[in-house]
């Protein structure tokens, strides 16, 4: 870890005690900051808040005092979920405190290169792929998986050496936030309409995301999606070399399919049948990994190990198990439409969905021709349950079963299930009316399947 002085003797405000929260706080301690921590939620009794405090940290929780501010903040880093609009970071903003989230404080620390990724879809599974083949038969340090992938980047940065390198799930929550990180390699995976509701507008989105590349110069990377027209538009604002990745064969400048291939600047690495984990979307992130492990000098034998061998990211298209025939899936981290539509064009056999959760305001309509194409029946809860009722009628989808909970949609869509099926939690929703993150939704799903199957 890099020694730094920009916090020494600093007043920082830390907002939230997510994990990201925790490990900031304790890194800004480390170099000299002093810390008050803010959590709107009554946690006074958590392990966490006691731990702050002994280490020297105030921590006020159960609300959110403005009048704190007349205590001359000099940075606030805030959970990168807290929106702009929070009465803390408003004032902060109004008084000209710069706002920053934890990428920032990791990177400014950090030994490492980085190897960063973002995206609407995809990016937690291609930051897996990435740090599993810069780790195969790696000679000296280790590639460290960390970020919005579930791993405090600043408990991270704090171990990564010059040897090692840092491989980022960056979000455009996180990103927001960062004003130095600069990664060698910056990966986009793709750009679909999601978190509206945050950043206002798709151009505040877009713009988020391209953060990724603010500080890049012409001696890095950036890997991008070359089958979106978008995309091959946004790569202009990058000084970075342009890497593109195409499943469709629109560039064969970097990383693409051929022939049933996947090649490498005309080089074959392997057949396209031959990766583990079904779906088109797939084959792209394992083009967009490539690219990224050849550019950071890994071998083919590595890339050919990982991408024949990997079994997915848990909640992300996550195989749970087999049993009387059926498959079950999990992929709770199916947030929003795109990202349902993609876990439905995966699968051939006939599909028993589970879907629902918060209600953002959207209707269903684009998925109307999917599931008339691919599911036989919808177990539905949460609050989308009637508008995505109402979807599923429309695709003529003749079995379709409200319930509460996502405990009772689980026997009720093996109910409706047979020899030969999927069973598949893809929710196109977020998780928030029921549970507090996607992880535990989906840790919900996979111990109902255990329950019926047992």
């Amino acid at each position: 870890m890099r020694t730094i002085a920009t916090y020494q003797n600093q007043s920082v405000l830390v907002l939230g005690l997510g994990k990201s929260g925790v490990n900031a706080t304790k890194l800004l301690l480390q170099l000299g900051a002093k810390v008050t921590v803010n959590d709107g939620q009554d946690q006074e009794d958590t392990p966490a808040v006691a731990e702050l405090r002994a280490l020297g940290a105030t921590v006020i929780t159960g609300s959110h005092p403005v009048a704190l501010f007349e205590e001359g903040f000099h940075y606030l880093f805030k959970n990168p979920g807290i929106r702009y609009d929070n009465p803390m970071v408003a004032e902060a903003i109004k008084r000209e405190i710069p706002v920053l989230t934890e990428p920032e404080l990791a990177y400014e620390v950090s030994e490492a290169d980085w190897v960063s990724v973002t995206g609407s879809n995809g990016k937690t599974t291609t930051t897996a792929l990435i740090a599993l083949m810069l780790n195969y038969q790696r000679a000296q340090g280790h590639a460290y998986a960390a970020g919005n992938i579930g791993i405090p980047l600043s408990e991270v940065a704090q171990k990564a050496t010059a040897k090692d390198t840092m491989v980022t799930e960056l979000s455009s929550f996180q990103l927001m936030g960062t004003t130095t990180v600069k990664p060698k390699v910056a990966v986009l995976t793709n750009i679909y309409e999601a978190h509206l509701d945050y950043h206002g507008t798709r151009e505040n989105y877009v713009q988020a995301k391209m953060r990724i590349v603010q500080n890049q110069t012409a001696s890095d990377y950036f890997v991008v999606n070359w089958d979106l027209p978008e995309l091959r538009t946004l790569s202009q604002q990058t000084k970075a070399q342009v890497v593109p990745f195409s499943r469709l064969g629109t560039s064969e400048e970097g990383a693409y399919v051929k022939d049933g291939q996947l090649c490498f600047k005309g080089e074959v690495i392997m057949p396209v049948t031959d990766i583990n984990v079904p779906g088109d979307h797939n084959v792209e992130n394992a083009l967009a990994a490539l690219a990224a492990a050849k550019l950071m000098g890994q071998s083919n034998e590595a890339i050919i190990e990982v991408l024949t061998t990997f079994t997915g990211v848990k909640h992300r298209m996550q195989f749970v198990k087999e049993f009387a025939g059926r498959r079950f899936y999990n992929d709770s981290k199916a947030t929003n439409m795109e990202a349902t539509e993609v876990a439905l064009k995966s699968f051939k056999q006939p599909i028993v969905l589970i879907a629902g959760g918060l209600d953002r305001g959207f209707t269903f309509e684009p998925l109307t021709d999917l599931l008339k194409a691919h599911v036989k029946a919808i177990i539905l809860y949460g609050e989308t349950k009637q508008l995505l009722a109402q979807t599923a009628k429309e695709a003529g989808i003749e079995t379709i079963e409200i319930v509460d909970q996502l405990t009772e949609a689980v026997p009720a869509a093996y109910a409706a299930s047979q020899e030969g099926d999927v069973i598949l939690l893809s929710p196109a929703c977020a998780s928030w009316d029921q549970f507090k993150t996607f992880e535990e939704r989906g840790d919900v799903y996979i111990d109902a399947v255990e329950q019926i199957t047992e």
